[in-house]
């Protein structure tokens, strides 16, 4: 009995030290910062579409240049970032975005001799057709159209065109078959 009644003292301590643990009260704060900065703020700036579907957790970056066709439905943690000044992520109706994709309008150049992170952004549209699913975890680089129908497999990387009906997938992503 003794050791039951150390072991109970023993849990409950380690509970109050972990309720009273700095973090716990910086928490809430990090969540708005989050949301107001990534989510909640961006998001009244998109173009929307009748019916659009967001999850909670979605990122969007320079949101004014996004536009969501109807019934559009982005899964959660996914994040559409656009270029910072001039490029758009636009998508068409009834297309379906699986968990954890990234779709980013702009890249870094890439000359040698000067660092990444110094030199400008490469931005370009992304355009992505009506009724096309882009599984879990897919990321959609700069300049990329997807055709209307596609289908962009879980993890693929896209990075060249994809046409209308195709489905794609892999790393470099390649057209691996048309729908019939």
């Amino acid at each position: 009995m003794a050791v039951a009644k150390r072991s109970l003292l023993s849990r409950l301590m380690r509970a109050a030290r972990s309720f009273l643990d700095p973090g716990v009260f910086i928490h809430p704060f990090r969540l708005m910062h989050y949301y107001g900065y990534s989510h909640v703020k961006e998001r009244r700036k998109l173009t929307l579409g009748r019916d659009v579907r967001i999850a909670p957790n979605v990122s969007f970056a320079h949101a004014e240049r996004i536009e969501l066709g109807d019934q559009v439905q982005v899964g959660s943690r996914t994040s559409l970032w656009a270029g910072k000044t001039q490029s758009r992520i636009r998508v068409g109706a009834r297309t379906t975005f699986g968990p954890e994709c990234f779709v980013t309008a702009a890249d870094y150049g890439l000359a040698a001799g000067t660092r990444i992170t110094d030199q400008a952004m490469i931005e370009r549209d992304i355009i992505i057709g009506a009724d096309c699913w882009i599984g879990a975890r897919a990321i959609v680089t700069a300049g990329v159209t997807i055709g209307d129908g596609a289908v962009i497999g879980a993890g693929a990387v896209v990075t060249h065109d994809v046409p209308a009906g195709a489905i794609a997938a892999g790393v470099p992503a390649r057209v691996l078959k048309m729908r019939a």
